[in-house]
């Protein structure tokens, strides 16, 4: 985070959203497309499905298949933070890595981001679509039990990615991966409770500064007869402030779905209260959360939503349809 993005973001607000959505100013998006249909499989999750043969870890890792008509994209949403089983993983789904069209990052945390390089040379492909925001690679720390750096590790920095094959696409805006799926761009703090979960921090110049975690995206579908599905990594934005987001994208389509992680396991119980309360605004049909989640979330979620939530787990699939 620097002072002039967070600047940048202050000043931005729903007018920039809405021009950027509706295609009159920043990327043009398509008007109101929509997918045919959206198919999701977990690829990597800190639990895995009963019975099953995944290796579970600590980080996410999503494999979304897009179908608008007759064109198809598969993207990779994270990595994880271990290559060997995250590739082991997609062996048994019968995911093959060739298949991934793009890869999206949604920050820059290594359990979300290590081993990209070798996942993008597993894919094997040249000017691979790789999407970011544009601080992804700065040095991000926690000095809590000890200093430490949290961020993209070596290896995984822009000339690794670049020599694996990768093409970087960095941008504070939402981008369209193709009509009906695109990022959320740098989501804008609508909440008065929520916060990114955590004691971060950066610096500029010498000086260290809170990191407010500017560079956490998500990524958003709009599927036909059904409406929005949200993938999230870590929601280090806040949930309620990323289903803001997307529905102004989006032109105020109705949610379906979220999944992924919603950080709140180390959260009061004030704040699961009011993002519980904040969901329910917004009456998804179902919610899958996770990874950094926390359990007291996640027991507060199922009393609210019932059999409309579950928890998060590797080989889990989802179709939406």
């Amino acid at each position: 985070m620097t002072v002039g993005v967070a600047s940048r973001l202050e000043k931005s607000g729903v007018s920039r959203l809405r021009l950027e959505a509706s295609g009159s100013g920043g990327y043009p998006m398509a008007d109101q497309a929509q997918l045919d249909r959206l198919r999701i499989v977990v690829v990597a999750e800190d639990s895995v499905q009963y019975e099953s043969p995944y290796l579970g870890q600590h980080g996410v890792s999503f494999f979304v298949t897009a179908d608008r008509g007759s064109t198809t994209r598969h993207v990779l949403v994270d990595v994880a933070q271990n290559p060997d089983a995250l590739l082991e993983n997609m062996k048994h789904m019968d995911i093959v890595p060739s298949s991934v069209d793009a890869i999206v990052l949604t920050h820059c945390h290594y359990d979300h981001t290590h081993g990209v390089a070798r996942v993008i040379e597993a894919i094997g492909k040249q000017d691979l679509p790789v999407i970011a925001h544009p601080d992804i690679f700065r040095l991000h720390f926690v000095s809590d039990p000890y200093l430490k750096h949290i961020g993209v590790m070596e290896g995984d920095k822009r000339p690794d990615i670049e020599a694996a094959g990768g093409k970087l696409y960095w941008t504070r805006d939402p981008l369209e991966i193709m009509p009906g799926l695109m990022t959320t761009g740098e989501v804008k703090r609508q909440t008065d409770f929520e916060e990114v979960g955590m004691r971060l921090f950066t610096m500029e110049n010498g000086r260290l500064h809170g990191d407010l975690m500017l560079d956490d995206i998500s990524v958003i579908a709009n599927v036909k007869d059904k409406g929005i599905v949200i993938v999230t990594g870590c929601s280090h934005a806040g949930i309620v402030n990323i289903t803001k987001q997307a529905t102004e994208l989006t032109g105020g389509e109705e949610v379906h779905a979220i999944l992924g992680g919603l950080h709140l396991i180390e959260a009061s119980d004030t704040r699961i209260k009011k993002t519980v309360q904040g969901l329910q605004k917004f009456s998804p049909n179902w919610i899958s959360a996770g990874h950094c989640t926390g359990f007291r979330a996640q027991v507060s979620l199922y009393t609210t939503f019932k059999d409309r939530f579950f928890p998060l787990q590797t080989g889990v699939r989802f179709n939406v349809l």
